[in-house]
């Protein structure tokens, strides 16, 4: 299992990066000089309802980090809007920003807008998500792979920890057009699968949610049970809003508790299911430390310079290397639920409300 928030390697890469000339990443004007257009950096979220996370923190972290280096910048939500996407796309570039960071909602809509950017000479970052054949200068994100891997490695130490003998176990992936989610269930399989084929689990379900819908996760996740007539022994849920889904329907069949549930984000939502017992883990990014390393990025390339990463991620479907900053996850049980909190990630007093105030103190959350 790995330890720390971040890869030393990684941690130290924006700050040790060479500084050079970036050619064709400026709007306009002299490109192989950079431009006189003035810095300004633009920011397309994905949505708000798959995860607490884009408003709540990469929005805050970002705005952090833009205000500290004194650059204009505009944050817009897409809302899971492709064709919102696109327009707020096409209005940043239109209102003359000069680096563009895009959390793509699938790739062609993703493709399409990096497409568009660089054709007008805006510099591009795929921001925690790879746009699959597309033309973004730098990803920014986690290993997720390993994401996917401290996942399946939570779920068979609760099954263990439960005594569970030979368990179902079901799969609520993420959605289909994600790329983060096939990374993450390549990670989670190569825990899980070897078990499943030795005989020492049994595969249940296994579905993918999409557009990481909590709702359509329930509904869902409940012809998942009544589909194995209620034999379901561990959930790997991909992230804390699909976990949340499923044990909403867990505790209807009074299994809450009984039945070990993965998440991912260390949301407010997902520490308290762990602390109430109903959420076996999630894993928690230092999404501070993400934003951070965009930001970074995004504002020497909006100033028409380029910073060496000195890691690189394979496009699959476009076949090139991707200059990339690749952090490092951490797994979260009810015993570290407090490294998250004091890592000011989450606020104790969003955890830590009336319902859950004593298991906090259990926890040692002071």
């Amino acid at each position: 299992m790995r330890k720390g928030f971040l890869a030393a390697a990684a941690a130290g890469l924006l700050a040790t990066g060479s500084m050079a000339a970036c050619g064709d990443n400026s709007g306009g004007g002299d490109q192989a000089g950079g431009s006189d257009k003035k810095p300004k950096i633009g920011v397309i979220l994905p949505d708000s309802k798959s995860s607490a996370r884009w408003e709540g923190a990469d929005r805050k972290f970002l705005e952090e980090a833009f205000k500290a280096a004194d650059v204009d910048y505009d944050i817009q939500n897409a809302q899971g809007d492709k064709s919102q996407f696109q327009t707020i796309a096409d209005q940043m570039i239109t209102q003359g920003v000069t680096a563009l960071m895009i959390v793509n909602l699938d790739s062609g809509t993703g493709k399409a807008v990096l497409d568009k950017a660089k054709s007008q000479g805006v510099a591009t970052i795929d921001y925690d998500r790879l746009t699959l054949g597309g033309s973004a200068e730098y990803y920014v994100s986690f290993d997720n792979e390993a994401v996917g891997k401290l996942q399946g490695e939570g779920l068979s130490k609760c099954l263990t920890d439960k005594g569970v003998k030979n368990p179902v176990v079901a799969y609520l992936n993420g959605s289909p057009t994600d790329n983060n989610a096939t990374l993450f269930k390549n990670g989670y399989d190569s825990i899980l699968k070897p078990k499943f084929d030795a005989g020492e689990y049994t595969k249940g379900p296994d579905q993918a949610v999409p557009d990481w819908d909590n709702a359509q996760a329930a509904t869902i996740f409940e012809q998942m049970l009544t589909q194995t007539g209620g034999k379901i022994d561990g959930v790997l849920a991909a992230n804390d809003g699909l976990g949340n889904a499923a044990i909403s329907v867990l505790k209807k069949n009074k299994l809450n508790g009984k039945v070990p549930v993965t998440g991912q984000d260390a949301t407010p939502q997902g520490l308290q299911n762990i602390l109430a017992g109903d959420q076996c883990m999630t894993v928690y990014k230092a999404i501070k430390e993400e934003a951070k390393a965009a930001a970074d990025l995004a504002i020497a390339l909006a100033k028409g310079e380029r910073k060496e990463t000195g890691q690189t991620v394979k496009d699959p479907e476009g076949g090139r290397d991707v200059d990339a900053v690749l952090l490092t996850p951490k797994a979260i049980y009810k015993e570290n639920v407090k490294d998250v909190i004091a890592d000011g990630f989450v606020t104790k007093e969003e955890v830590c409300t009336d319902a859950y105030a004593k298991l906090c103190a259990d926890a040692g959350i002071s």
